[in-house]
């Protein structure tokens, strides 16, 4: 396994508690809010991934666990032991007990409960066995022969953005430059390229690349929220259009679509070109809404492609796992 620490650019935001021998690699991306991340001993969370956590949704990573690249989890408990697939995704509240492993883009739902020792696979993830002993001997191997847990013995490390910090990286692209309102936040390691325009108080997470090149102009509106490691592009003589108070999460594609005012596009998701979003929707956790498709207003949509599950009678509610502006505006 790999040696403990952390690649210089990783990522780690807030107060949050961590094991002896730890790895974070490049790009991945530790969230936490009120110490709402523990990741005990000699657990690795490898590139591109995004951790986040906070008081009401806590994420505690137990010992010897390894996130494959890509994996998102949000306010989860994860065992000992566990083998966790490529772009795994797992949402609040779900718990997986010790030396689980998790096939690669398996997507663990809000609340689901995974027994010790099983095998998880699919979009939602379901069990499919119980490990053989050829599966425990390749969790000990992967670990050098070694699993034993180390009494937890945790570092409290606490890394807070400050106001002058929060600049991503603007580029050209030909005779195009973005335009960014001057009271919108962008994390150190987001970047925008080209033919692009941020309005007021929206937010750019860390490790967003938004591509604003020849194939035509991105708009983003005010009030918007684009987490960790997502990507916005496009397709030549195409347009993005995100209506004011979208929330994107984290680990996203977006591209060149519209999506409308108010709607929610949960962690994972991806939407495709020439699609269309009416206000207020939420694309679930996950979900891949195809080229073409054109959603109403106040619906639900999920699946691989996303269909509408359920018409929307009240408000979205706002996700646990969103930004808070004035509180980085603050800073």
């Amino acid at each position: 396994m790999l040696a403990g620490g952390f690649a210089e650019s990783a990522c780690l935001v807030g107060k949050m508690k961590l094991g002896g021998n730890v790895y974070v690699a490049q790009g991945s991306i530790l969230r936490s809010l009120e110490e709402g991340i523990t990741v005990e001993n000699s657990s690795y969370v490898l590139e591109n991934s995004v951790i986040i956590g906070n008081a009401a949704f806590p994420t505690h990573i137990k010992a010897k666990t390894v996130f494959g690249h890509k994996s998102i989890v949000i306010g989860a408990t994860i065992g000992n032991l566990c083998e966790i697939g490529n772009n795994a995704l797992i949402m609040p509240g779900a718990v997986l007990g010790d030396m689980c492993i998790l096939g690669e883009g398996t997507l663990i739902r809000e609340g689901m409960i995974v027994p010790d020792c099983s095998v998880v696979v699919g979009r939602p993830g379901r069990i499919i066995r119980q490990l053989t002993q050829q599966d425990r001997d390749m969790v000990k191997r992967m670990r050098g022969n070694d699993i034993t847990l180390p009494v937890f013995q945790a570092t409290i490390i606490e890394k807070l953005p400050e106001k002058g910090d929060m600049m991503g990286k603007l580029y050209a692209y030909g005779d195009k430059f973005p335009q960014v309102d001057e009271k919108a936040v962008l994390f150190p390691s987001a970047e925008i390229t080209g033919d692009v325009t941020v309005g007021a108080k929206t937010m750019i997470g860390a490790g967003v690349k938004i591509i604003g090149d020849s194939h035509g102009p991105i708009r983003i509106g005010s009030n918007v929220q684009i987490l960790e490691n997502t990507v916005l592009h496009l397709l030549p003589d195409n347009e993005l259009i995100i209506e004011d108070h979208v929330i994107i999460g984290p680990g996203c594609v977006v591209h060149g679509c519209h999506i409308g005012k108010g709607s929610v596009i949960e962690p994972g998701a991806i939407i495709c070109d020439n699609s269309k979003l009416g206000s207020n929707t939420l694309v679930k956790a996950g979900s891949v809404v195809k080229q073409k498709s054109h959603f109403p207003e106040k619906v639900v949509v999920e699946g691989f492609p996303a269909v509408i599950i359920e018409s929307l009678t009240k408000a979205l509610q706002q996700p646990l796992w969103k930004l808070d502006y004035e509180k980085l505006a603050e800073g």
